[in-house]
């Protein structure tokens, strides 16, 4: 069924909404969530960040955008906007809090209520994508989110897990939470899949590798693809350059981009 533009509000003209998510903390998915929103706008896509990882709003760090006043206007709040040609904009959490240190120490309905004004009161007008990047494991913020998320549009979610996804269990946790809320799963990417050597680029299997395309196979879900460790990302992310276009020719570029292009070709129509 259709919603009008009334329903939908403030993503009337937001064409795909994706949610990121991982099993547990510490697997990369705030990364994946700037690298594939750097990666969608390289490929001329006008995108934004809805960035309510309550556990740690690491983006806009990541983004080097600070923590700016929010402002509003008559639609809503105001986001910022990370280039001169506003094609890649941010909302975070982290906006709201007086340190960037400072834990989100809130209870449930407080949690779930500032969700439910990130996601109908943010200003985005039109994007092509709007990535949201959400607390890791399953919790009742995860349902919030997609309860809410669900009366305007939401094109699936993308899981986020390492080559042990297998013997964790707890990406296949995040599968079943998806299928239970009947949240389409647009595919696995397995983060951290070897090391990029920063001398030689050679990329070594310092860990296991295979689990999230194993898993994937596991449970029928689409395997986008598979991102190394690499010390030129990390750098990038620390200092807030856009490592998409400082390291063009690398391979974890390629990783990225093909999952950019991969998740593309899963929610527009040929």
């Amino acid at each position: 069924m259709d919603l009008s533009d009334a329903d939908q509000g403030s993503l009337a003209d937001v064409h795909h909404v994706i949610l990121v998510l991982s099993g547990k903390g510490g697997v990369g998915k705030s990364t994946m969530t700037t690298e594939l929103a750097l990666a969608l706008r390289h490929a001329g896509k006008k995108v934004g960040i809805l960035d309510i990882d309550l556990c740690g709003p690491s983006i806009p760090r990541m983004l080097c955008v600070g923590q700016p006043e929010v402002h509003q206007c008559d639609a809503g709040w105001v986001p910022v906007y990370v280039d001169s040609s506003k094609s890649l904009a941010l909302m975070s959490i982290g906006f709201l809090l007086e340190n960037p240190d400072d834990a989100v120490v809130w209870r449930g309905p407080k949690k779930n209520a500032l969700i439910g004004q990130f996601v109908s009161d943010v200003a985005w007008g039109e994007l092509d994508y709007l990535l949201v990047d959400t607390p890791p494991g399953t919790s009742d913020e995860h349902i919030s989110v997609v309860e809410n998320l669900r009366k305007h549009k939401l094109d699936g979610a993308i899981l986020v897990t390492t080559p042990q996804a297998v013997s964790t269990g707890d990406v296949r946790r995040e599968v079943t939470f998806c299928k239970k809320v009947g949240l389409p799963i647009l595919g696995i990417v397995e983060n951290m899949s070897g090391f990029v050597c920063p001398h030689c680029s050679e990329c070594s299997n310092i860990f296991s590798k295979g689990g999230g395309e194993d898993l994937a196979n596991l449970t029928g879900t689409p395997f986008l693809g598979c991102v190394p460790l690499d010390p030129q990302l990390g750098a990038s992310l620390e200092s807030g350059k856009d490592f998409i276009q400082a390291f063009p020719e690398s391979a974890t570029f390629a990783a990225i981009n093909t999952i950019a292009q991969a998740v593309m070709a899963s929610v527009e129509p040929s």
